[in-house]
């Protein structure tokens, strides 16, 4: 959509609501609108077909919130006779110079961000540097007490030689003659004025010529560095969290911040524990004797080990929690060691010791096994 059919639309008039009129307002103004005049219940009619146009164009800016207040301010701005000085309008002389290169915003940006058209206005001062992202691999204790490890990134750097001008010693970048060091060309288009980045200098506003190019960066300014970090991981990082490093990403351009590091952690799991959020997982198989009568266990943490009672009568995957035990967290508390009770039942029985389990079943009350003995029998009946 050019500059012009927006000076001369009024998209409210088109759609026929007021300018305070609501979004559903419009949405239904809209497809009464569209239903009679859409080209399948018109056909051959051009006048129903252009006003059908029409509307899908009042629509496309009313029904975006963005795009309506843009047209709202502008239309606003011109209706009020802001801009003075220029040719005669519709309301009196128009003065079109703050839009066209002069003032702080051309009208090809206004435009631009309002239809999606034209060139964007390119910056030619300092830039913030992009972010980087990489990974780090850890083993299962680093992520769970933290560690300080190093990281080698290799990633676009500043040219040592010539600090980033692009230009080998002694000499210096010349001002861009095409648009004399503004980074920025202007190019008419009937009444307006649009503003692009200059082509000669990519929009940095210098041009270094051949025969003055620094050797190392072949006049771009930046070459691919290696660069090792020391990354500080904090107690308690789980696998797929994201650590962010402020400004040790890729350097700023004319001066600019750099941006960030973004590292993404990735933890080995362990042969003896597991991890749910800040609790630490640990399986401990134990013998029959040990469950049936009850023991004192030495099991391993993170930082040593505990002893944990074992009461007699144990079933096994019974749970026992030992406070405190578990995954460090920020605040400087910590989460708990989950033990489970698994008992091992041996493959390899001694004579010795299928004697005396003999003579345990004996002394044992059988299990009581009626419910599962009764429905057998109606099963066997059925």
């Amino acid at each position: 959509m050019s500059s012009k059919d927006w000076l001369e639309k009024d998209f409210y008039a088109v759609l026929g609501v007021s300018k305070s009129a609501s979004a559903d307002e419009i949405k239904k103004a809209y497809r009464t609108l569209a239903r009679s005049l859409h080209p399948d219940h018109n056909p051959g009619n051009a006048e129903a077909e252009d006003r059908f146009k029409s509307v899908s164009e009042a629509y496309d800016v009313l029904s975006d919130d963005a795009k309506r207040k843009e047209y709202d301010e502008l239309r606003s701005l011109f209706g009020s006779g802001a801009f003075r000085g220029g040719g005669p309008g519709p309301r009196g002389p128009q003065d079109f110079g703050n839009f066209t290169g002069g003032g702080s915003a051309g009208f090809g940006d206004l435009f631009g961000n309002l239809f999606g058209g034209g060139a964007a206005r390119r910056r030619t001062g300092p830039a913030r540097g992009r972010d980087v992202e990489a990974e780090l691999m850890l083993d299962f204790d680093s992520a769970a007490l933290g560690a300080t490890l190093p990281l080698t990134l290799r990633s676009p750097g500043t040219c040592d030689v010539c600090h980033g001008s692009g230009a080998r010693p002694g000499t210096t970048p010349r001002t861009c003659p095409t648009c004399n060091g503004r980074g920025l060309v202007t190019r008419a288009e009937g009444a307006f004025s649009m503003s692009e980045p200059c082509r000669d200098c990519q929009g940095v506003g210098t041009i270094v010529d051949e025969k003055d190019r620094c050797a190392e960066c072949g006049g771009t300014g930046g070459v691919t560095k290696a660069r090792t970090l020391n990354v500080r991981i904090p107690a308690g990082v789980a696998d797929g969290q994201k650590i962010r490093l402020k400004e040790r990403g890729e350097p700023g351009e004319r001066g600019g911040a750099p941006g960030d590091l973004y590292v993404l952690i990735r933890v080995r799991p362990h042969d003896v524990f597991g991890r749910l959020g800040d609790d630490l997982l640990l399986t401990v198989p134990v013998t029959f004797p040990e469950a049936a009568l009850g023991t004192e266990l030495r099991v391993p943490t993170l930082e040593g080990g505990v002893t944990v009672r074992l009461a007699a009568g144990t079933r096994s995957g019974r749970t026992l929690r030992v406070r405190g035990k578990g995954i460090r967290r920020r605040d400087g508390s910590a989460g708990d060691l989950l033990v489970t009770v698994e008992v091992d039942v041996p493959k390899d029985v001694s004579e010795e010791a299928r004697k005396a389990l003999a003579e345990f079943a004996a002394a044992t009350p059988s299990a009581d096994r009626s419910k599962l003995d009764a429905e057998v029998r109606r099963r066997e009946r059925s």
